[in-house]
């Protein structure tokens, strides 16, 4: 029986032990609750804080990121349609179809001549002289009657 009385009185220590800790477990508990309960808004507002400026940070990377893809992205574009480009002359070019630059080359010329006429226009009317015919159709003309005669 000593044994038994011996063996309730170390359940009672242990269910004692047990009791107290798991009333400190409560009461460390409660500390929590009582500190979250006074201290949570300013706990809110600094993870509030933080999280602005995570996405500050992330919103930046994301940033650098999209602008480093849209310049390479802008680089392949440049190149293939440089590429086109040159395909096409080529391609024009080879079917005989002025290009701008020949079209802009003509028109320039095409102006100087013009204001070469104008000129010869003037001067011949400050003689006194009558416009001559252009040589390029006399010309013409005698090679259809020498043609005629023959």
């Amino acid at each position: 029986m000593a044994q038994k009385l011996k063996q309730a009185a170390e359940d009672t220590k242990i269910t004692q032990v047990v009791m107290d800790s798991a009333h400190q477990i409560w009461l460390a508990g409660l500390g929590a609750f009582a500190r979250a309960q006074a201290e949570g808004t300013k706990v809110f507002d600094a993870l509030v804080k933080e999280g602005e400026a995570v996405q500050a940070r992330a919103g930046k990377a994301a940033s650098a990121q999209m602008t480093r893809l849209s310049e390479s992205a802008a680089g392949a574009w440049d190149k293939l349609e440089q590429v086109f480009e040159e395909r096409v002359s080529k391609s024009l070019n080879r079917l005989g179809v002025p290009t701008y630059a020949d079209i802009q080359a003509l028109s320039k010329r095409v102006n100087e001549l013009n204001a070469s006429v104008q000129e010869l226009v003037k001067a011949s009317k400050a003689k006194g002289e009558a416009p001559r015919k252009p040589a390029v159709r006399t010309a013409a003309r005698s090679g259809k009657e020498a043609s005629s005669h023959a």
